[in-house]
């Protein structure tokens, strides 16, 4: 049976499967710089039989490999960007693999070796069963920065998937099916002139005064906005010394909302305070917009499949070790922090899970009416295509995301039994899909239901270029 092929091949390339996971948990590149890590990956897939496209949509570290032929589509999305400055051993005490260097704060050395692995064994199952069938592996950079998937949405890569399945590491286990913020991101540059601060200050046009007269007139903004948006920024650039008046300044804002339409008003409000803020300070501005994110779409048909599969395997069994580092991990936070984080978040039972440092349950799908406070470039591949996602158990309950915690235990076996968990699931799901034509029906329709009246457009601006020099902050 098509099932038991993926399960076995799996079973057989655990090894292989770890050893490309902490390979890239070790070179921890930032997206859009996460070279040889993409190469790793789209290597490995290469091998596989997968025809390969290499730096597809502007972006030298994105690819698509592709497998099979005709309908249906199977997408597996696959991320490895790190994030700067939370590089760390893995050890449940703080010391860096390199001092200020980035780490795999999120997982996502995780994320692209599980997705690779699912591909990989849905691909075992086609070839050997003579299924009707493409698998395709998308190799998404840049997730951290929302860039990756919005351009190749843009340029149609998910145009002809039928379905399209994700996970991501977490601390609990279960199906992902709550919706996102959708998201703008941008950069305002500021530009007056020089002078003497002591001497002649009255010659001066300060473009940092410009910046934070801006980012008071968006502060007195949140009064005005929705509870559930956001907006929040970083100075990447204030001044050189304060003797100068600083004739260039840049602040970098994201804004956030449950709706696409609702960030655009924001924004354009946002937008409007940088103007009064040139006209304060006598100053001009450019602004970079950077990229623009989708809410995420959930289906509710496509989710009970992962979670169905997901029990069938059941969850990762801890090890006595594994609960110990667990819990001398917990001890980098207040006890009352970690119950405070649990109880906050969106896992189920959370309540029973207090006591617990490592989840060991299967949990209900999240209610699809709920909005997380953050956001995801896998937004807009779920407007264009049914698109699930999983979140499985490779960090200790209550810990931060975007943490040196998260990226030691992303670099050791809880991160990897998790791995294990989701590309079971995500190749039992591929598979159930490829062979149960009512099922993926029944998405289908699902997806139609709720896109009527739809039609996906990009955020990006025509003729943009990815910001392939953009940092992760």
């Amino acid at each position: 049976m098509p099932r038991e092929i993926a399960l076995e091949w799996l079973a057989k390339n655990e090894t292989r499967i770890i050893a490309i996971s902490d390979k890239i948990w070790e070179l921890a590149e930032v997206g859009l710089q996460e070279h040889e890590s993409s190469r790793l990956l789209a290597e490995e897939t290469k091998k596989a039989g997968f025809k390969v496209d290499l730096g597809v949509a502007g972006m030298p570290t994105a690819f698509v490999g592709s497998y099979g032929s005709g309908k249906p589509v199977i997408g597996v999305l696959a991320e490895y960007d790190a994030l700067p400055g939370v590089s760390q051993k893995a050890q449940p005490t703080r010391e860096p693999l390199k001092k200020g260097a980035p780490g795999h704060g999120c997982g996502h050395n995780l994320f692209g070796a599980g997705s690779l692995a699912a591909a990989m064994a849905i691909r075992e199952a086609v070839q050997r069963r003579s299924l009707k069938a493409t698998v395709k592996l998308f190799g998404c950079p840049a997730e951290e920065t929302l860039v990756g998937k919005v351009f190749m949405a843009r340029d149609g890569l998910f145009d002809d998937v039928d379905a399209a399945l994700s996970w991501h590491p977490s601390s609990y286990n279960s199906a992902w099916m709550s919706s996102s913020n959708a998201l703008n991101s941008v950069k305002f540059n500021f530009h007056g002139l020089t002078s003497h601060a002591a001497a002649d200050p009255e010659r001066g046009k300060s473009a940092l005064d410009a910046v934070e007269l801006m980012n008071v007139g968006s502060n007195y903004l949140r009064e005005h906005i929705s509870e559930k948006a956001r907006i929040h920024y970083v100075i990447p650039h204030g001044g050189g010394e304060p003797n100068v008046v600083p004739d260039y300044a840049q602040v970098w804002y994201y804004v956030r909302a449950p709706k696409r339409n609702e960030v655009a008003r924001i924004y354009n409000r946002v937008v409007n305070i940088a103007k009064g803020a040139c006209l304060m300070t006598d100053t001009t501005m450019d602004l970079e917009f950077l990229v623009g994110c989708h809410e995420m779409l959930p289906n509710k048909a496509l989710s009970e499949i992962m979670i169905r599969n997901m029990r069938e395997i059941g969850p990762p069994k801890w090890s006595e070790e594994e609960h110990r580092f667990a819990k001398k991990l917990a001890e980098s936070m207040t006890l009352e922090d970690r119950r405070d984080s649990i109880l906050k978040s969106r896992m189920p039972k959370k309540e029973e899970k207090v006591e617990k440092y490592l989840d060991d349950t299967i949990g209900e799908p999240e209610d699809e009416k709920e909005v997380m406070g953050g956001s995801t470039d896998v937004g807009d591949v779920s407007w264009i295509a049914p698109t699930a996602n999983l979140v499985t158990a490779t960090c200790v309950l209550g810990m931060p995301g975007h943490s040196w915690q998260e990226a030691a235990t992303s670099g050791m076996s809880i991160g990897h039994k998790g791995m294990l968990l989701a590309a079971k699931t995500l190749a039992l799901t591929g598979i159930d899909l490829i062979t149960e034509p009512e099922e993926l029906k029944r998405i289908g329709e699902e997806f139609q239901t709720k896109t009527k009246g739809f039609k996906y457009k990009t955020p990006i601006p025509p003729g943009q270029k990815p910001p392939l020099e953009q940092l992760a902050h």
